[in-house]
Parts: C-alpha cells; structure tokens; sequence
C-alpha cells in the first residue's frame, strides 16, 4: 500500500523534473497530463488481472503476481531516457496500484476479524497516504530516478511477506477444500467460540450453495451466470454502493491533491518557495487524521463517521472556495494566505476521516462471497475510470476555473453523493462478512452468530 502511495503521487515530482532546463527528457503540457493520469487507465488491466487471479488461483498467489508489475515499472523508471520508456513503466506501476486496490481490500477483509476489521481497512489507506507523503519529501532533497529505487523497496519486501501468509478461508471453503479452509481460518484468528461459530457459518452457507448450484458448468454457462449476476440483488446493489463510492473517493481529492499538491499550494499562496513546507504539513496531517481514522472506526459507526465528517468536510470545503473567489476579485485581501491553507488543512483532516478510507474499505466488506472476485473487479474498473478522468481534467479545470472553481465542482459532487449514500448504504461495523453477505441476499442482517438454524431463502431476481 506505500508503493500504491508512491506511486500516485510520483507525478509531483516526476513532472517538476521533467519540465526543468537541465532536464534531458522534454515533455509539453499534454504529454505530462498523460504521464500523471496513466495511471487511471492502466488500472483496468490490473484490476481485471487480480480478479481473474483472485478466484482462480487464491487470494496469496494473485497478490504475489500483481506486484511484478509495478516492480519492473519502477526499475523502469530509473533506467529511462525517453518519453515512451516512462510512459510504460508508468502502465506498470498502474496496473499494480490498480490490481492491490480490490484485492488489498479483500485480503483484509476476509482475513481479518469482524472486530478490528474495519480498522485495518482504514490502516491501508493510511499506508497509502504515508507513500505520498514519503514521495513528497524526497522529491525536496533526490532527484526522480532516486525516488524510484526507494519505490523499489515496498515492492520487494511486500513480496516476501505475502510468502508467509496462509490461503484465505473463504477461497478455500468457495472451492470446498473444507478443511484446509478450516485450518487457515484457525491459524489466522485462534481457536474461540465466536471463531468456530464464524468458520462454522462460512462453511454451512457454502455448501448450501453448491447444493442450489451445478457441479459442472459448461463455458457457456460460466458466460450466462457472468451476465445473470448484473440481475442479482445481492450484486446490483453492493456494485452501485461501490461505485457511488468510487465517486465520493476522487471527488473528496483523494488522488488530484497528491498529484498536483505543489501547483494547487502554489496558486492559493501565490509563493512557490513555501510551497514544498505547505504539501509537507499537509501530507502530514492527512495521514495522522487517516490513521486516526483507524481508532474512530472501532468507536464509532461506519455511517456515523462518513456522514459527519461528509458533510462538514464538504462546507469547510465550499467556505474555502468562497474565500478564493472573494480574493480574486479583490474583495478581500490576498496578503493573509494562511487562511485558506488552514481551512484545506481542516478540509482534507474531516475527509480524511470518512470520504477517503470507508469507500476503499467497501469493496473488501460489501460484495458476498461468490461475487466478490467479479465485484472487486467492476469496483476497480469504476475506481480506474473515476480516478484517469479526474488526474486528466484537474489541470484544465485549474486553468480555466482556477482552484477554487475546481474544489467547488469537487465538493458539490461529493455533497450529491452523500446525499445518495445516506438511504442506501448499510451499517456494517462488527458484522461478519457472512452476516453482510445475507443482508444483500435478503435485505436484512441475519445474526449467523445466534442463528444458524434458518431456513434457506431463494435470492429474488430483479425484475
């Protein structure tokens, strides 16, 4: 997840060195727009490849393979002499950023106890906000091909401790290796009452799946149960939650502000020599209130944290835009620009309390368990397309409306999108991944801990 961070906010410090006189690599406006937002395109392989990976091959070995890319992109990155060389290693990197976004959240989720579940979750984007961060403040001492080496190091170490991890349970109880499912699930949470009724409850709700389903499907079949499943409640509505949360992700400038940190700072104080301290203390702060996320998530509702800290995020964010405009009209004074950093600063501490880590953590809690490979999938699509048009329109926008009309347009849809999320989303804190799974089925939570007796209920189709 810090090379995930690294890798998004790169553009910060790629771009400046480029654009340098002593640069040997030249590159215009609209090539460098392409470098910074790739990223978002390539992201599509890779989150098709890891849910491919993920379902056929396990959730262990789909990691491992997912991060060769961004292993090579990165070594890439340091021996390159032109446009074209970075252009790929920029792909790659893409495609492992975009590949661990879904399957991160699944690993976590599905490893993890219900109890402190929601809180690794939020510990990821953190991670991700700590390798912004750590980009950031190389790029003010190392030059660019420095900071890839250093990317290099996550990469590696990230390997080698994926290698120690066992098979997720759920995987194996999803392929009826049963018993080894029931290992897994011991050696990662313990022998408890509540982990047997949990490991128990898993495994019931997947044989009686396999009952109402054939043993063999033909290619055929597997395409027409594809498509069958955009029919299915139990998937429709986690896909339109995920989505929505694709949204609310970029539109809170989860991505936008990391890649374009300098150019914003130095247009809202109008000193580009301060401007490395300003993006430093901001970084700083987003990932402190990130990874204090973390604790208020165990404390509190998901619902509670998103919706509060959503929309007082949003008016600090619209106050901050009305003070930017007055100031370009001359109608308040430009002198006093701790002001409007100050209020960024409050902005980007209350979303990063809810708007930025509970939409990532949703992709790993939302989808049941026979769509979660596909769900992570069309999640991560929606997340690569969200995110390519964001980085590729940020830059005109900040041309044209300036940052203030850029933020404005940024609020207003995380606003709408809250708006949405307030009737549809689910409280899920303390709840097992089987309990979810049935609330999308039925359309209610069925305590699996205390009732384990209930009969089966056919999944209605949407008609």
């Amino acid at each position: 997840m810090i090379g995930q961070g690294m890798v998004l906010s790169y553009p910060s410090s790629l771009l400046p060195g480029l654009q340098s006189e002593n640069s040997t690599i030249k590159v215009d406006f609209n090539t460098a727009a392409w470098l910074s937002s790739s990223i978002g395109l390539a992201g599509i392989p890779g989150f098709l490849l890891s849910s491919y990976f993920m379902d056929i091959w396990g959730r262990k070995v789909a990691h491992g393979l997912i991060i060769i890319p961004g292993t090579i992109g990165w070594s890439l990155v340091y021996a390159a002499n032109n446009i074209p060389t970075l252009m790929i290693a920029r792909i790659l990197g893409g495609m492992t950023a975009g590949g661990t976004v879904g399957l991160g959240a699944v690993v976590i989720g599905e490893y993890t106890d219900p109890k402190h579940r929601g809180m690794f979750l939020n510990l990821k984007t953190a991670a991700v906000c700590m390798g912004g961060m750590l980009v950031h403040a190389l790029g003010h001492f190392v030059d660019w091909r420095t900071i890839a080496l250093v990317a290099l190091v996550p990469h590696i170490l990230a390997l080698g401790i994926i290698c120690s991890w066992p098979e997720s349970p759920s995987w194996l109880a999803l392929k009826k290796q049963f018993e080894k499912s029931e290992q897994s699930f011991y050696w990662l949470r313990g022998k408890t009452t509540q982990s047997r009724k949990e490991i128990e409850e898993l495994i019931r709700a997947q044989k009686e799946s396999l009952q109402l389903s054939s043993n063999k499907i033909s290619l055929g079949g597997r395409i027409k149960e594809f498509f069958r499943k955009f029919l299915r409640k139990d998937f429709t509505k986690p896909l339109v939650i995920v989505i929505l949360g694709t949204f609310l992700l970029e539109a809170s400038g989860r991505h936008i502000f990391p890649a374009y940190a300098i150019k914003i700072i130095n247009a809202v104080t109008g000193d580009s020599s301060q401007s490395f301290y300003y993006t430093l203390a901001i970084d700083i702060i987003i990932t402190t209130s990130t990874v204090f996320s973390s604790i208020l998530v165990k404390m509190f509702k998901r619902r509670t944290l998103l919706f509060v800290s959503g929309f007082s995020a949003v008016a600090v964010l619209m106050s901050v835009c009305l003070y930017l405009f007055l100031v370009s009209r001359d109608l308040i004074s430009s002198e006093r620009t701790w002001i409007p950093i100050m209020m960024f600063v409050a902005y980007f501490i209350l979303a990063n309390l809810g708007c930025t880590p509970i939409p990532l953590a949703l992709i790993g809690e939302v989808f049941p368990l026979a769509h979660r490979g596909i769900g992570s999938c069309c999640g991560g699509l929606s997340l690569s397309i969200v995110l390519n048009i964001g980085l590729q329109v940020a830059p005109y926008l900040m041309a044209s409306v300036k940052v203030y009309g850029t933020f404005a347009i940024l609020g207003a849809t995380t606003g709408i999108v809250l708006m949405i999320l307030f009737f549809i989303l689910p409280e899920t804190k303390d709840k097992t991944l089987q309990e979810i799974d049935d609330y999308f089925k039925y359309g209610k939570f069925k305590d699996v801990r205390e009732n384990n007796d209930d009969d089966e209920v056919n999944v209605k189709m949407i008609t």
